[in-house]
Parts: C-alpha cells; structure tokens; sequence
C-alpha cells in the first residue's frame, strides 16, 4: 500500500476541483484501488492510502488534475506502507 500527504492552502481553485476529485476517489474506491482518503480536521491537507503499485499510483496522480495542476494542493510526501490490521470504517 502507499499513503499519500497532501497539504492544501484556501484557494478558491483548490475549493472548486475538490467535487470532481471526491467522485474520482469513489471511483477508485469502488474499484479496490483507494483503501481510505480524507482531510484533516483541520482541512489543511489529507491523506490517501491506496492499494497499487508505485506505477500505477502515478498513473492516478497523474489523470487526476488535483495532485498536480490545482493551485493549492501539493503532495508533500509518497511512502509504502505496511497495515499490520485491518482499516476501520468511518463514524
């Protein structure tokens, strides 16, 4: 698996692609490809983790406009993880 952090400043562009990208990551979602993503209480960034290969992690960082063209969005860090159990359902 690997966890993606993602910092965020309030800029309107930022706000206006998020709709988009929250369907993107249902999508992946459904398709087994996004194990969990979300913002910090603090909506000051977030953080993905998804089921793929590095591969095909940058093909979706990629195809999705958020990650890297959207002004207020940087991926700060990319790292393999390793769950030792299982990951909880949201309250």
């Amino acid at each position: 698996m690997l966890v993606v952090e993602l910092a965020f400043t309030p800029t309107p562009e930022r706000l206006a692609t998020r709709p988009a990208h929250r369907e993107t990551l249902a999508r992946l979602h459904a398709d087994g490809e996004l194990a969990a993503a979300g913002p910090w209480a603090d909506d000051d960034g977030a953080l993905l983790v998804f089921a793929v290969n590095r591969g095909r992690l940058e093909e979706l960082l990629d195809a999705d406009p958020y990650y890297r063209r959207t002004p207020g969005v940087e991926v700060r860090s990319v790292r393999a993880w390793t769950p030792v159990v299982g990951v909880l359902q949201p309250f």
